[in-house]
């Protein structure tokens, strides 16, 4: 990849915004940006990246192009588009969080067109996004990765090629389920702890010293849970529903069931139902605090 290529990126939202950002701001060429709601679009318009006037200009335009999008449905429609419009030899990176099988279906299809592709699912907080330090867990050919490293390292501190397409997303995969789960667990123990006489954040402070800490504790226990922040417009339940839906696929797939996850999506689905929609997960701790069971207002 050379720095005066010019690099195209589709979908500003809570993630995408600050990648692009960062993007235009340590690459030394063009940066092109196109979302659909206006506002996105605008919250960039200090930097140095230009609005695209459509998809097709975009692509027509960019060597490589990033997609930060809400999920495989939306992945799967705009790269069929991008082909359509992108020079010979373009390559496609999705950042987004999308099924095993759909990325490696993607790629198929863009290849058989003369097109390079990448899954780089990213992870970490809109924090560690807008400070470009997020983890990226990239499934792609070698030759591939090597292109778009240096791209990657603008917006993440930590880049791990994980195997060939599709590898990328089998991490994030695994590594969301484990943070759905962990919250889960955390908030419950939180509720169990303060009525048995323990202060919340005593309990946080002095386990965040012990052998349960964990990433979910310093953050979404402490930064979320125990001063109960759960904005909208954050990471909502049905964003962990539709991850969780693909976890479930993909271990179906390895012919494994994994009762946890399952557990732990009828959790989410009932909190969705109870209140939670829409607002930030770890709220699921509310939930649990007025006695909410799986299941609970399911039809």
């Amino acid at each position: 990849m050379s720095a005066v290529e010019t690099i195209g990126f589709i979908g500003l939202g809570v993630m995408g915004g600050p990648m692009c950002r960062n993007m235009a701001k340590k690459h030394a060429s063009r940066v092109l940006m196109l979302d659909r709601d206006a506002a996105a679009t605008t919250a960039l318009s200090d930097t140095r990246a230009e609005a695209a006037t459509s998809l097709e200009a975009l692509a027509a335009a960019a060597d490589v192009i990033f997609l930060s999008l809400p999920g495989g449905p939306q992945v799967e429609a705009v790269s069929a588009a991008i082909a359509q419009a992108a020079r010979p030899g373009a390559t496609i990176v999705d950042l987004s969080t999308t099924p095993v099988a759909l990325a490696r279906s993607v790629s198929g299809r863009l290849k058989a067109e003369g097109f390079a592709f990448a899954d780089a699912p990213v992870a970490r907080t809109r924090e560690a996004a807008q400070r470009g330090e997020l983890s990226i867990m990239v499934g792609a050919e070698a030759a591939v990765f090597a292109r778009i490293k240096p791209l990657l390292d603008y917006i993440g501190s930590d880049v791990t090629h994980c195997g060939e397409v599709g590898c990328g997303q089998v991490v994030k995969l695994i590594n969301n389920a484990l943070v759905f789960e962990n919250t889960l667990a955390l908030a419950e123990m939180m509720v169990v702890g303060e009525r048995a006489g323990v202060k919340p954040e005593t309990l946080l402070s002095a386990v965040s010293k012990g052998s349960g800490d964990s990433f979910v504790l310093r953050n979404h226990g402490t930064k979320a849970m125990l001063p109960r922040n759960f904005p909208e417009k954050a990471f909502p339940p049905e964003y962990v529903l539709k991850d969780l839906d693909y976890v479930l696929q993909l271990a179906s797939d390895a012919g494994v069931r994994p009762g946890v996850a399952e557990l732990a999506r009828r959790y989410y689905d009932a909190a969705c139902r109870q209140g939670l929609s829409g607002r930030y997960f770890p709220g699921v701790i509310e939930f649990i605090e007025k006695g909410g069971t799986p299941g609970e207002g399911q039809a």
